[in-house]
């Protein structure tokens, strides 16, 4: 049986189950796709499981074979522009799960973990933000194109607020409301009417049956639980330094993290204490091993973690 064959025969229901697994891995964001990177893991509701999310466990282990960690229902999608064998739209049931990359000798062999910024590089602001600068380029030459001057300055006004041109501030969050914007504008290739003429390249890898959509949802979603719930420590190694831990917010969030900001307020938050290993075996300053305390409940409110606090 084909692993993924809602992507190649008759779907057999109107309703798909779409994980999105997510990982930090030496400081990179990655994600678990399949279909050479063009899919999220996804498969048809099963009337014969008990549950969702007993049906999204089935189709990670039956595509991936990726261990699964903490996971929560994301939101339902409608793609019109995908229809069944009676002719209706599919309806797509999305869930974001937090797991630890397994091997690749672990993987089932079309799984492959990606970058998720080669899906969003806009995103990534960690080095000068040139790549969203270029974006923010071509999206005034869109917004300028419009029969009307009272549809350019809410284009204009959009762009300002929803891509931090000044005197608007960059949010983390808004990772949709960009990727919508860019659709909108014709500047990914998954637009309904792609401009012509122009490098996709610029604004990323695509993805098939409007998963990059699905993608960008997670991410808006683990931007924002980062700073009030402590749902980090679902990505991290059982022991780690505070580098490791400040290097995963910042591989999340896209931004450098104020080195001595960011570990006063992780102290102060008093979730971390120091390990029974001591400290880590690397080259150089030897560096303190922490860990996540088991008396934290797993809701408890995180006040702030600090994103954004400037450079490092």
């Amino acid at each position: 049986m084909d692993a993924y064959p809602e992507a190649e025969a008759p779907l057999q229901s109107i309703v798909e189950l779409v994980p999105v697994l997510i990982a930090v891995t030496d400081g990179g964001l990655r994600v678990l796709t399949v279909a050479q990177g063009t899919l999220l893991p996804n498969g048809p509701l099963s009337p014969l499981r008990n549950s969702l999310q007993a049906g999204v466990k089935l189709w990670v282990a039956k595509q991936t074979s990726q261990p699964m960690g903490y996971v929560e229902q994301l939101y339902t999608f409608v793609d019109t522009h995908r229809r069944n064998e009676h002719g209706m739209p599919v309806l797509y049931v999305s869930y974001l799960g937090l797991v630890r990359e397994a091997a690749d000798s672990i993987l089932h062999p079309d799984a492959k973990w990606q970058d998720c910024y080669g899906y969003f590089p806009w995103e990534d602001l960690r080095t000068d933000g040139g790549q969203r600068d270029a974006v923010v380029s071509r999206l005034r030459i869109w917004a300028n194109s419009a029969d009307t001057e009272e549809v350019r300055q809410k284009r204009l006004k959009h762009i300002h607020l929803c891509w931090g041109v000044e005197p608007e501030n960059w949010s983390e969050e808004y990772v949709l409301q960009r990727y919508e914007m860019l659709y909108e504008s014709g500047l990914i290739a998954e637009a309904a009417e792609p401009q012509a003429n122009f490098d996709f390249a610029l604004t990323g890898q695509t993805m098939r049956h409007d998963h990059r959509r699905v993608l960008a949802t997670a991410l808006s979603r683990l931007r924002a639980k980062i700073k009030y719930r402590p749902v980090i420590f679902e990505l991290m190694p059982p022991e780690f330094t505070l580098l490791q831990l400040q290097n995963s917010v910042e591989a999340i969030s896209g931004r450098l993290l104020h080195k001595q900001n960011f570990r006063r307020q992780i102290q102060q938050q008093n979730l971390i204490e120091p390990s029974d290993t001591g400290v880590s075996g690397s080259k150089g300053r030897p560096a303190q091993l922490c860990r996540f305390r088991d008396d934290v409940l797993p809701d408890r409110l995180i006040s702030d973690i600090g994103l954004p606090l400037g450079s490092r």
